[in-house]
C-alpha cells in the first residue's frame, strides 16, 4: 500500500519567484542590468558607466531645488490648434493623447524657487511631451520665465530636451526661436545671469536659438547636441563624421561649451557657479 496517492497529473510547483516588471533596467550603451532603485537613488545615472538616463521636469524640479518646494508659472496656458493640421492624426487628438499619457498640459514647465537658498527661475522641457517639441505654448511658457527671472533679477536656467520645433504648428513654432532670442537680449540688458543646461538630445531650433545663448552653456555627459542630424549631414556633406560627433564631449573640445556637469554633481556645481556671479559668499 502506497504513502500516498497522486490526485492530480503534472503537478508543477513554481519554486522561483516571479520578478515584479521595471525592477532591473538594461544601460544601454553597456548591456548590463542595474536594479531600478539604485538608479533612483544615484538621479537615474548608471554608477558604474555614468549613463545618463532620460528624466523630465518633476525630477529635474526635486533636483534642483530646495526640499523640491517651488511656484509654478505659465500653467494656465494650454496648447491649441489654430492651423487645424492633421497627418496621419489631428493634431488636436495628438495633445490630448499625450496631456492623458503624461499628465503634462504642454512640453515645458516653469518654477521659481531656491536652489541652496538662492532665488532661482528654472524652465525645463520635457521630451515625454511629443518630443520635447518647441510650439507656441513652450515660446510663452519660457518667454514668461525669462520676464520674471528679468523683472525680479533672479538667475534663470533653462534645460533643454528636444527634437526642435514642433511641426503641427508650422511657421508658428518658428517664431519661438526669434521671440525668445529677443527676451534674452533683454535679459543680457539688464544684467541677470542665463545658464543654459543641455541635456540628450538639444536639437533643431532649440538648438540654433535659446540653447545655445546662455551665458554659460553646459551640457550632461555623452548628451546629443546639434542642428540637423548626422544622418542628414552626412549625406549633405557626403562624408564620414568624426567619432562621437555632435556629442556633448566633441562639443566641448571644439569650444561649443564652457562645462560638462554630470547630474550627480549639477546643483553644487550651478551653485557654486551662480556664486562666483553674484558675488556671494
Amino acid at each position: 500500500m502506497s504513502w500516498f496517492k497522486r490526485k492530480d497529473e503534472n503537478i508543477q510547483t513554481n519554486t522561483r519567484k516571479e520578478m515584479p516588471e521595471g525592477v532591473w533596467v538594461k544601460v544601454p550603451t553597456t548591456g548590463e542590468t542595474i536594479h531600478k532603485r539604485e538608479l533612483e537613488d544615484n538621479l537615474w545615472v548608471d554608477p558604474l558607466s555614468g549613463y545618463h538616463f532620460r528624466i523630465g521636469s518633476e525630477k529635474y524640479f526635486e533636483l534642483i531645488f530646495d526640499n523640491g518646494k517651488f511656484k509654478e508659472l505659465g500653467q494656465e496656458i494650454k496648447p491649441t490648434d489654430p492651423l487645424e493640421f492633421e497627418d496621419r492624426k489631428k493634431y488636436k487628438d495628438r495633445l490630448e493623447e499625450y496631456q492623458d499619457k503624461t499628465g503634462l498640459s504642454d512640453a515645458a514647465r516653469v518654477g521659481v524657487g531656491k536652489m541652496n537658498k538662492l532665488d532661482l527661475v528654472v524652465a525645463c522641457m520635457d521630451f515625454s511631451f511629443i518630443g520635447g517639441s518647441m510650439g507656441s505654448v513652450v515660446g510663452e511658457r519660457l518667454g514668461i520665465a525669462i520676464d520674471h527671472a528679468r523683472e525680479n533679477k533672479i538667475p534663470l536656467i533653462i534645460i533643454s530636451q528636444t527634437g526642435g520645433a514642433r511641426m503641427m504648428e508650422s511657421v508658428l513654432s518658428l517664431m519661438q526661436m526669434a521671440k525668445t532670442s529677443a527676451k534674452l537680449a533683454q535679459l543680457e540688458e539688464a544684467k541677470v545671469p542665463y545658464i543654459s543646461y543641455m541635456t540628450d538630445p538639444t536639437t533643431g531650433g532649440v538648438t540654433a536659438s535659446y540653447a545655445m545663448l546662455g551665458d554659460f552653456n553646459i551640457a550632461e555627459p555623452g548628451a546629443l547636441i546639434g542642428f540637423a542630424g548626422p544622418r542628414v549631414i552626412r549625406q549633405t556633406i557626403g562624408r564620414d563624421l568624426p567619432e562621437g560627433f555632435q556629442t556633448s564631449e566633441y562639443l566641448l573640445e571644439h569650444g561649443f561649451l564652457d562645462f560638462i556637469v554630470p547630474r550627480t554633481k549639477m546643483k553644487t556645481k550651478l551653485t557654486k557657479l551662480l556664486k562666483l556671479v553674484l558675488h556671494k559668499n
